[in-house]
């Protein structure tokens, strides 16, 4: 495994998620104040509409799990045949959607009967250009998987940067020239082509891929519509927790519960990107653990080594979040979205216990076993939305946060059980060495940063900033002291004495 492209990859990764939080907590406030509330609402509607038409079927999960599984067998061949049937199968889905997007496009006037006549016209030109670019995209988005499976990490993640710095940088410029709501969307399809192009060349010169798309296989197809079938049950089941719980406060609870939950998921979301920012970057490594050995394979090592540093990361934003949490709340959007603070606590300590254990979710994609997770998946989805009417009815937004806490619990309890049955994980050992003992260190951070909040005379930005960076230096020193063994500690003491000398 090249560690530099995934070392460096990681890097650029967290980079790009830096740019895309900061954009997100400073630019998008900027953005909807130069084009209006109206405007920013037509473009979100624009895109959230097409957006429910994208889903891929599982087939980018497929194009990375198969190409990395035909690399690490060594056969080209293969590589070249399979992505000859997953582009005639994008091109037929492409088609469809594209078919289906033009019966909506007249049909808006229908659909949106709220928005004024203005507003219908605004509308359908964002439709169009939204929509367009979206058709363009989608047979593409196997780029992704055949760079990861290739291992061309510090390519793919590069291409993430670069769109985030090219989309902030020129609609900031656009909107300051006066352009308006029709260069905003403009803007994401012109940089998008910029990227496919990207992707495209790095494709050509730094891998042997050469799609073979006259190649029919009708086996391969069922394989592959076996494969993708529960991928997309699982990612549909995912959408019974965040997606569903604003429909279900506007039923039980009310408008301000709704808008209070808005920002539960935007840190939410924040929080996803941040401890997945690597996830998939070692599935050609399992693949090829699997490859030597199909039944026995040991992903035990890597599972515990990656799975720590996700804690890690993991652990310093809960421990964060709970001591300066309720004071960025009120900072950022006001003390009338307090009860966020509680709920936002509720949705990220489940992903203590889910996020450090991906390894195994993308050993579970090499063995062709998202069927089970699937079925964990929509368990989670049924207990989400069962308890979610329930508590949200009593408890508005805290209750709905409860039920997340619930079904997500469920599911990564359910799936510690199913990866020492399937994947032969070393759970004991991975409890004791990951979860109990990565704890000490977000346990005495959250401790210590009540302390200082409480002795340090300060109010505002400053006391959030200066007890914020308290917590982030006790945690950081006691997973020096506590958390990390003497081999990582060693390794990290010998990084820190080169660049020195360097």
């Amino acid at each position: 495994m090249n560690r530099k492209q995934v070392r460096i990859g990681a890097i650029l990764s967290y980079a790009s998620i830096a740019i895309n939080i900061i954009a997100g907590l400073i630019y998008t406030p900027w953005m909807i104040d130069q084009i209006g509330e109206s405007s920013y609402g037509l473009y979100t509607l624009a895109n959230t509409l097409i957006t429910m038409f994208l889903v891929d079927f599982g087939l980018s999960s497929a194009t990375s799990r198969y190409v990395a599984k035909y690399r690490a067998e060594g056969n080209q061949e293969k590589i070249d045949n399979f992505l000859g049937v997953v582009y005639k199968l994008y091109m037929i889905i492409d088609a469809i959607i594209f078919a289906v997007l033009i019966v909506i496009f007249f049909l808006i006037d229908v659909i949106y009967v709220n928005l004024t006549p203005a507003e219908i016209e605004q509308f359908k030109v964002v439709y169009i250009i939204a929509a367009s670019f979206a058709v363009v995209n989608f047979p593409f988005v196997t780029f992704n998987g055949i760079l990861n499976a290739y291992e061309k990490f510090i390519q793919l993640k590069a291409a993430d940067l670069i769109y985030r710095v090219l989309l902030v940088g020129m609609t900031v410029v656009a909107l300051i020239l006066g352009y308006g709501l029709y260069a905003l969307v403009a803007v994401h399809a012109i940089v998008g082509i910029i990227i496919i192009i990207y992707k495209f060349i790095v494709l050509k010169k730094a891998t042997p891929v050469k799609v073979n798309i006259r190649y029919t296989e009708p086996s391969l197809y069922k394989d592959l519509f076996g494969f993708s079938i529960w991928v997309t049950v699982a990612s549909l089941a995912q959408r019974l927790v965040f997606n569903i719980t604003p429909s279900v406060l506007g039923v039980v609870a009310n408008s301000v519960a709704i808008a209070v939950f808005g920002v539960v998921t935007t840190i939410e979301g924040y929080t996803y990107t941040v401890t997945n920012a690597i996830n998939g970057m070692f599935m050609p490594k399992i693949a090829r653990i699997y490859a030597k050995n199909e039944e026995n394979g040991d992903i035990n090592p890597l599972l515990l080594k990656v799975g720590r540093f996700q804690y890690i990361v993991n652990g310093l934003i809960v421990a964060g979040f709970a001591v300066v949490g309720k004071q960025f709340i009120d900072l950022w959007v006001g003390p009338k979205f307090e009860l966020a603070y509680y709920g936002i606590l509720l949705v990220l300590i489940p992903g203590l216990f889910y996020n450090s254990l991906q390894i195994a979710h993308t050993a579970m994609t090499v063995k062709k076993k998202v069927k089970t997770v699937a079925y964990v998946n929509v368990a989670m989805g049924v207990i989400n939305v069962s308890l979610s009417f329930v508590f949200s009815y009593f408890f508005g937004v805290v209750g709905a946060c409860v039920s997340i806490f619930i079904a997500y619990m469920v599911r990564a309890v359910a799936l510690n059980v199913i990866y020492k049955r399937v994947l032969n994980v070393n759970i004991g050992a991975f409890v004791s060495k990951c979860y109990l003992r990565m704890s000490i260190p977000m346990a005495l951070s959250i401790i210590i940063g009540f302390g200082a909040e409480y002795l340090i005379p300060l109010s505002g930005w400053w006391q959030f900033i200066v007890v914020g960076s308290v917590t982030v230096l006790v945690y950081g020193i006691s997973t020096l002291a506590f958390g990390l063994n003497k081999e990582e500690r060693k390794r990290i003491t010998s990084f820190v004495k080169k660049k020195i000398k360097r």
